[in-house]
């Protein structure tokens, strides 16, 4: 995707939004709190663009499975991609920043998607290379892993720790894994990036 398609989707999502949004559309220099916009909100354009980018990548059967839903429980994170469910999910709050913020992080977490469909079964890093050719295909070069927008923020602790049997390296997470999980470095090294329950991430303790 290019400059100019990038421009022509923002631009026909804000004729499509533009009237919905302009009165909970704050400048970044003023983020006071703004009345939340309907959830309906541009979702059905959303959802289009969408599927039409990923069906120009050849990706056809993730562009028919490709669902995408405000959340407004999200309170820092910008949005969220579910690549099993093939399901992005958006803060509502983005629309204070305007459509082109709305537009950047469906990209973002339309990548992720993208990337997990092209991997198959195959493990891959959430920000690694596979979603960085994501992003740039989608006309995201060089597309940061967070976002910087001031969105309210909590520190989470993380009490549930894991270690790899092989390598030895801790992961410590918010919440416990639910299900079988390996270190990825090991399985790229020694399993082709396949699962290997050889390297199966065991939980230490509990904080």
């Amino acid at each position: 995707m290019n400059s100019d398609q990038l421009g022509h989707l923002n631009q026909k999502m804000q004729s499509q939004s533009q009237r919905q949004i302009s009165a909970q559309a704050a400048p970044l220099g003023s983020m006071e709190p703004q009345p939340r916009p309907p959830l309906s909100a541009d979702i059905g354009a959303l959802l289009e663009e969408a599927r039409t980018l990923l069906k120009t990548l050849g990706c056809t059967q993730l562009a028919d499975r490709l669902e995408i839903r405000w959340n407004s429980r999200m309170r820092s994170t910008a949005g969220t991609a579910f690549a099993g469910r093939a399901l992005i999910t958006l803060n509502p709050r983005l629309l204070e920043f305007g459509t082109a913020e709305v537009t950047r992080t469906l990209l973002h977490e339309l990548a992720h998607l993208l990337a997990h469909h092209r991997a198959g079964r195959h493990r891959i890093a959430a920000h690694g290379v596979e979603w960085q050719q994501a992003c740039a295909e989608l006309g995201l070069p060089g597309e940061k892993r967070c976002h910087d927008l001031p969105l309210p923020r909590r520190k989470l602790e993380r009490r549930h720790v894991y270690r790899c049997p092989h390598c030895k390296l801790e992961v410590p997470r918010v919440k416990p894994l639910r299900r079988k999980s390996a270190c990825l470095a090991c399985c790229r090294a020694h399993a082709g990036g396949s699962y290997d329950e050889r390297f199966r991430l065991v939980k230490l303790q509990a904080k």
